[in-house]
């Protein structure tokens, strides 16, 4: 449906502020959402080292997501500001986006489980935290031995987080981490605010849908990574062509973004069919 809206979006585009304008929303719209595939398995990631059940993961996305899209916002409003005062920094984009897709290619998957994650760690120095999960619930009141050295009164309770909102946490870091990436990378196709943050919008309001379908099939996408920092890399070579006044189209960008993720998807689709991976 989220796809379907942003198709129609672009269309209205075309319709009534020309191809230009159309073309810089698709190939923003394409960059965020390969890019986001790359959230959705961190999340899957997530979920599983901290054991999330399945029926309190959709809590945790629509939430997630809400903060995602506020993030996106400050990130494309700060960007446009230094860039529209350091056209340089572009460049530098260019340099991390590239650095980043190689480190992706080369990065092994790192498992941590929940209980000894960072995460955990970072909420435990502010607020307690239950062993168990609590229902859906974010945070609970819940007695426990002593409050800063001195014993509990009897039947004081405090409030407590619960490991869901653990998770809850580190998704919204992890998007953090994602948007410094994602949002230079729209700036190789356009520095205009309302396209950069309307196509990342619509692609990151897909993410929860998204997520549950490929959560079925995340064992067959073995090699959409590479598909994925391909994308990175190629932005990033846009980014850092304009040092040297050299320009690649839209539509061009469009084409090599497209081709990336089909020869990704494929690949690992065939590769997996046959059982060699």
């Amino acid at each position: 449906m989220w796809i379907i809206v942003a198709l129609v979006a672009d269309l209205c585009l075309y319709l009534f502020a020309g191809q230009d304008i159309a073309l810089d929303f698709l190939g923003g719209y394409l960059i965020e959402l390969s890019l986001s595939v790359d959230n959705l398995f961190v999340f899957l990631t997530i979920f599983t080292s901290f054991g999330v059940p399945e029926q309190y993961r959709h809590r945790v996305l629509h939430y997630g997501i809400i903060g995602a899209a506020v993030l996106r916002l400050v990130f494309v409003l700060f960007g446009v500001a230094v860039v529209s005062r350091f056209e340089w920094i572009l460049y530098l984009f260019g340099m991390v986006l590239v650095m980043n897709g190689v480190k992706m290619v080369f990065s092994q998957e790192e498992k941590e489980r929940g209980e000894n994650s960072w995460g955990m760690r970072l909420v435990q120095r502010f607020v307690p935290v239950t062993e168990t999960y609590c229902g859906s619930c974010f945070f609970v009141l819940k007695e426990k031995k002593s409050v800063r050295g001195k014993e509990n009164a009897a039947g004081k309770k405090y409030r407590h987080a619960t490991p869901l909102f653990v998770v809850l946490v580190v998704v919204e870091l992890s998007d953090i981490i994602f948007a410094i990436d994602s949002v230079p990378a729209v700036f190789s196709v356009t520095t205009n605010p309302v396209i950069v943050y309307t196509s990342n919008l619509l692609a990151v309001l897909g993410l929860r849908q998204m997520y549950f379908g490929l959560e079925k099939l995340a064992n067959r996408f073995v090699y959409m990574k590479y598909g994925i920092a391909t994308v990175l890399i190629f932005t990033g070579i846009k980014l850092v062509a304009l040092m040297f006044n050299r320009t690649i189209s839209t539509a061009g960008s469009i084409s090599v973004i497209l081709l990336a993720l089909s020869v990704s998807v494929f690949a690992s689709l065939l590769a997996t069919k046959k059982g060699s991976v």
